[in-house]
C-alpha cells in the first residue's frame, strides 16, 4: 500500500533450497553486498540479490541459521544446526570486489587494520580437546586478485613510513582472489654458516652447499623483530606491475605499554640486531678462513705449511670460541655441558626486551654496554689476526707458489 513492488532474488539458488531458507543478511560496509543461509549452504550476492554463487569453500554442508559480520576484525560468522559456528576470516575483498577490479589483470586491495598483539597466559586446558577452534594466521593479512595465473614470481614488499623496506614475501600465483600472511616480523638477521666441524666431533660434517648452521638449541638463533605499530606500505609486484596500499599496524589494546616505551625498546632492539650481525660476521669470517686452511692443509704435503697452518687455525678457534660454543653438535645434553658465549648473550637479551611492550630496563641497558665492549674487543683481535698472522701465512704460501687464503676483514 505504499507503492513497493517484489522482485525475485533466486538466480544462482538451486530451487530445492527455496523452501529453507533461513537467514539474509546485508553486509555492513559495502550495500548490495548480501550474504544468505539456506539448509544445506551459504551464499553470497554482489548486485543485491540479482545473482547468487556459493560461498561454501571448505564449509560442511549443514543449515546455516545465523549470519552476522563481525564489527571490529570484518570477519563472517555463522551459526550452523549441528555443525557448530564458522569463521570466514578478513572478508575484505569480497566488500571491495567489483567489477572494475574482475576486469583487471591485477588488483591489490586495500588491507583491514592488523593488531600488534602480545602474547597472554594460556587457559588451563586439556592436552586433547575436541571442541577447540582454529585461530588465524598471526599478523596482517594481505589480498590481491589475478586475472590469470602468473607466471612469474609474485611478490609482496613491506616498507616502513621511511620507505626501507621491512620484508619481502613471495605470494601464490593462482589466477582469482590470494592470500598471503604478514606475521608483522623484520627480516631475520644473518645466519652462522660454519664450514669446519665441531671441535672433538669429526664426523659432524658440513653440508652439500659447503656449510652448516649453528646447532642445537644455540640456533634459536636469528632475530626477527616484531614491527612497531604505524603505517606502512605494501606493495605488490606481479609482471612488471606494482600496486601499493596503506596498511595501519594498531598496538594490542590490551597492552600496558605506551606506545613511546615500545619506540624505546624498538631503538635498543635495532642496534642489537646490528651488534648481532656485526657478531656473525666475525665468526663467518673465521669459519671461511678456518675452511679454506682445513682444504689446503690435506691437499698439500708441505710440513711447513701444515705447521703454520695449524698455529694459526688455534688462534682463530680461541677467538670464535668466544662467540659460540665450538663444541657443540646439537645432540645429547650439549647446551647443559656448556655454557652460551657472546651471540647467545645477544639473541637472549634481544629476546628478554621483545617479550613485552616495555622500555628498556637499567639492567639490560647495562648488559648491552658490556656485550658491544666484548664485540669491539673480538672485531680488533680479528683485524689483527687478518692483517698480522693471515699475512704472513699468506706470505709462506706465496714462497711454496700456492694460493692465497682469501678474507676480509669485517667492517665495524
Amino acid at each position: 500500500d505504499y507503492g513497493a513492488t517484489w522482485r525475485a532474488i533466486t538466480t544462482g539458488i538451486p530451487t530445492s533450497m527455496l523452501s529453507y531458507v533461513h537467514w539474509l543478511e546485508e553486509d555492513p560496509v559495502r550495500r548490495g553486498l548480501l550474504y544468505l543461509g539456506t539448509e544445506n549452504a551459504i551464499y553470497v550476492s554482489f548486485d543485491d540479490g540479482d545473482h547468487w554463487q556459493p560461498l561454501q569453500t571448505n564449509l560442511p554442508h549443514a543449515p546455516v541459521y545465523g549470519i552476522v559480520v563481525q564489527e571490529h576484525f570484518n570477519d563472517l560468522v555463522i551459526g550452523t544446526y549441528g555443525r557448530g559456528f564458522w569463521i570466514l576470516d578478513d572478508i575484505t575483498p569480497l566488500q571491495q570486489l567489483t567489477p572494475q577490479v574482475v576486469a583487471s589483470e591485477a588488483h591489490l586491495f586495500s588491507p583491514r587494520a592488523a593488531y600488534r598483539f602480545r602474547d597472554i597466559t594460556p587457559m588451563s586446558a586439556q592436552a586433547y580437546e575436541p571442541s577447540a577452534g582454529e585461530n588465524p594466521p598471526y599478523g596482517a593479512s594481505i589480498n590481491y586478485y589475478l586475472q590469470a595465473a602468473s607466471a612469474d614470481a609474485v611478490t609482496i614488499t613491506i616498507l616502513d613510513e621511511q620507505g626501507a623496506v621491512v620484508r619481502t614475501l613471495t605470494g601464490p600465483q593462482a589466477s582469482g582472489l590470494n592470500r598471503l600472511y604478514w606475521d608483522l616480523r623484520y627480516e631475520l638477521t644473518k645466519e652462522v654458516r660454519l664450514r669446519t666441524s665441531p671441535l672433538y666431533a669429526p664426523d659432524v660434517t658440513v653440508g652439500p652447499e659447503g656449510w652448516r648452521p649453528l646447532p642445537g638449541n644455540r640456533n634459536p638463533g636469528r632475530l626477527s623483530i616484531l614491527a612497531p605499530p604505524g603505517t606502512y606500505t605494501v606493495q605488490l609486484s606481479v609482471g612488471g606491475r606494482q600496486l601499493t596500499q596503506t596498511l595501519e599496524v594498531r598496538k594490542d589494546p590490551h597492552s600496558a605499554g605506551t606506545e613511546a616505551d615500545i619506540q624505546a625498546q624498538m631503538t635498543m632492539l635495532f642496534e642489537l640486531r646490528r651488534e648481532l650481525e656485526s657478531a656473525v660476521d666475525v665468526v663467518n669470517q673465521i669459519e671461511l678462513v678456518r675452511g679454506q686452511i682445513a682444504n689446503l692443509v690435506q691437499v698439500v704435503e708441505d710440513e711447513a705449511i701444515t705447521e703454520a697452518g695449524g698455529e694459526l687455525d688455534q688462534k682463530l678457534i680461541a677467538l670464535e670460541g668466544s662467540l659460540i660454543e665450538l663444541r657443540e653438535t646439537g645432540r645429547g645434553q650439549d647446551s647443559i655441558r656448556w655454557g652460551p658465549q657472546l651471540i647467545s648473550h645477544f639473541q637472549n637479551v634481544a629476546t628478554g626486551l621483545a617479550s613485552a611492550d616495555f622500555r628498556p630496563t637499567n639492567q639490560q641497558v647495562e648488559v648491552q654496554t658490556l656485550l658491544q665492549e666484548r664485540l669491539r674487543t673480538y672485531v680488533n683481535q680479528l683485524e689483527g689476526l687478518l692483517n698480522n698472522d693471515l699475512s704472513a701465512f699468506n706470505e709462506l704460501l706465496r714462497t711454496r707458489n700456492v694460493s692465497n687464503i682469501i678474507a676480509q676483514v669485517p667492517t665495524r
